[in-house]
């Protein structure tokens, strides 16, 4: 750690203190004047925060992606179930790891106790510049795409007024963070309950329907001839990206009420529900459209509820792209809580730990996310940046469940409160990296461009983080934009 790390640790602290506070919804002053983690988060919140986490895009994006590489009916609800049980595999080792280090931050905490701070760096660097960004790119590619088509129906959308439609709704996002922490916990409720009737509008008619007898589509559903054994990698990019989000409840651990039993009892909850709406969902889209029909789509959703729903189907892009703005938003709320630990640890700027001094919120985190999503919104399309993102993220979550399987070994003593089996982060692991590693077969392009932005945060861990003797030049511009930043966003350190 350098020595500018040390010396802004207790900036740091206090600052991630205080936006652990934040995070409660409340601002200092209506907390007695003090600014403190509180233990808020009960059984029912944690399990709202899961659902409302995973429930956003994927399911109505996904579906095309999943089709199209597994290459039948039948076979892309088995990646459906097999990606349900996988993120319970996950989260359950998640869960271990969150009841005994019991630090907010998540996969960037886990990989610092595991591996230390050279490799959590390289997983931050990725996570900034890449991951997240890309993330919040394709999940707001989602809402340009939804929120414009009843003004389209039954034309195509222009590209370009997507991606301006998409860079409105980021925008907007970030200015609600910016603004507000009480309007944005507010709003998330709003949203969350927006989530929940989309889906219903899918699932009750589609099951309707096939009560009814429609199950034509269903015929020959396990056609082996039309399987891409080449493309199952990517279904399942595709899968997992759709239950993304089982594992924000970590980035709150310290403010998890008895997380012992609270954690593990929210996983196994939540993952149920999802994984059974998920798949009840996809069941009622096969009940009124074929795989061709599916496949040539361009909302899934919308397409779906013009054939059983008529003009009421136009309600249904709006509850989906409010559903996509919710998953942005909670998306964003969590994430700076990363940023305030990397800062806590002297690995990012002070700044980051700082919030603004009327506002209360935590600004330069807020932002420091706009320009390269901005960026990567106009790179690419969505099932680029999806398989870009996927192999990325499933590298590093695959290295934290390493991370656990190896602190069993070099931290036997270390309190488990919740402990699960070791086969199972082991078929966790070993699935991760085998998906990794077809990706180099399957989709060379985007694999190859990962790991060469993977490799580029080791040198940056040098130039930024292990060398103590920069230039005094550069040490004073550096302190000197500190500064400036600080005077422009009107932010300071956080007080208990």
């Amino acid at each position: 750690m350098t020595k500018r790390s040390a010396s802004s640790q207790k900036d740091g602290r206090e600052a991630a203190k205080g936006h652990q506070s934040l995070a409660n919804g409340k601002l200092p002053d209506e907390d007695d004047g003090k600014v403190g983690l509180g233990k808020k988060v009960t059984l029912l919140r944690g399990i709202s925060i899961i659902i409302g986490t995973i429930i956003g895009a994927g399911i109505f994006i996904s579906p095309k992606g999943i089709l199209k590489h597994s290459g039948s009916i039948g076979m892309s609800l088995v990646v459906w179930i097999a990606c349900g049980v996988l993120s319970l595999f996950g989260a359950l080792s998640y869960a271990e790891l969150g009841t005994c280090i019991k630090k907010s931050g998540g996969h960037y905490t886990y990989i610092m106790e595991a591996f230390g701070p050279q490799v959590a760096f390289v997983r931050l660097w990725v996570d900034l510049i890449a991951i997240r960004p890309a993330a919040m790119a394709v999940i707001s590619l989602a809402f340009g795409q939804y929120i414009l088509e009843p003004l389209f129906m039954p034309c195509a959308i222009p590209p370009m007024a997507v991606k301006l439609a998409t860079s409105i709704g980021i925008t907007t996002v970030m200015y609600l963070n910016s603004m507000s922490v009480t309007w944005t916990a507010r709003i998330q409720m709003i949203l969350t309950f927006s989530k929940l009737a989309a889906l219903g509008t899918i699932i009750v008619p589609g099951m309707y329907m096939l009560f009814k007898g429609e199950t034509r589509n269903f015929e020959n559903a396990f056609d082996l001839n039309n399987v891409n054994l080449a493309g199952m990698p990517l279904a399942f990019y595709s899968g997992m990206y759709a239950y993304a989000g089982w594992f924000y409840l970590n980035f709150v651990t310290e403010e998890v009420e008895n997380p012992e039993r609270t954690v593990p009892l929210a996983i196994c909850i939540s993952m149920a529900i999802v994984t059974s709406c998920y798949v009840l969902t996809n069941v009622a889209y096969y009940t009124v459209m074929t795989a061709e029909e599916l496949l040539a789509s361009e909302a899934v959703a919308v397409t779906f509820a013009e054939r059983l729903m008529g003009n009421f189907s136009v309600a249904v892009p709006v509850f989906v792209a409010l559903s996509c703005f919710g998953s942005m938003n909670g998306c964003l709320f969590a994430l700076s809580r990363m940023f305030y630990v990397a800062s806590r640890e002297g690995q990012l700027p002070e700044v980051l730990s700082m919030v603004h001094v009327r506002r209360h919120t935590p600004l330069a985190a807020v932002l420091i996310l706009y320009p390269m999503s901005i960026l990567q919104l106009f790179v690419g399309d969505i099932y680029s940046l999806l398989n870009f993102m996927s192999f990325l993220r499933w590298l590093f979550i695959g290295v934290v469940v390493l991370g656990l399987i190896y602190m069993r070994w070099t931290k036997p003593d270390l309190p488990r409160p919740f402990k699960v089996p070791l086969f199972i982060p082991v078929i966790f692991c070993f699935t991760c990296f085998f998906m990794v590693f077809l990706s180099l077969y399957s989709d060379p392009v985007n694999t190859g461009i990962g790991f060469a932005i993977s490799l580029t945060g080791i040198p940056a861990y040098y130039i930024f983080i292990y060398f103590d003797n920069r230039p005094k030049w550069l040490q004073r511009a550096l302190d000197s934009f500190n500064r400036s930043l600080q005077i422009i966003l009107e932010v300071v350190p956080a007080e208990l």
